[in-house]
């Protein structure tokens, strides 16, 4: 179960990959199939389910196009 949710702005994302290989659980890739609005294949999230929110790949962005915001569990009484 996902604990965060990644959101990409792929429009300003230039490829880099460097937030695929910080990611600690491997969700993160390039998307071969598109280029963006700037002609770089962005990143894309392959299974977010898997997303611990660590928040790994935004600080690794050099452009900051990467937000992630996790999900807020509700106490249990």
């Amino acid at each position: 179960m996902a604990k965060g949710q990644i959101f990409i702005e792929t429009d300003r994302c230039k490829g880099c990959a460097l937030c695929t290989f910080y990611c600690p659980v491997h969700i993160l890739k390039l998307d071969d199939t598109q280029t963006n609005a700037k002609g770089y294949t962005p990143m894309v999230t392959f299974d977010p389910d898997k997303c611990i929110a660590c928040g790994f790949c935004a600080i690794m962005c050099p452009d900051s196009v990467i937000t992630v915001e996790r999900f807020i569990k509700e106490a249990t009484k």
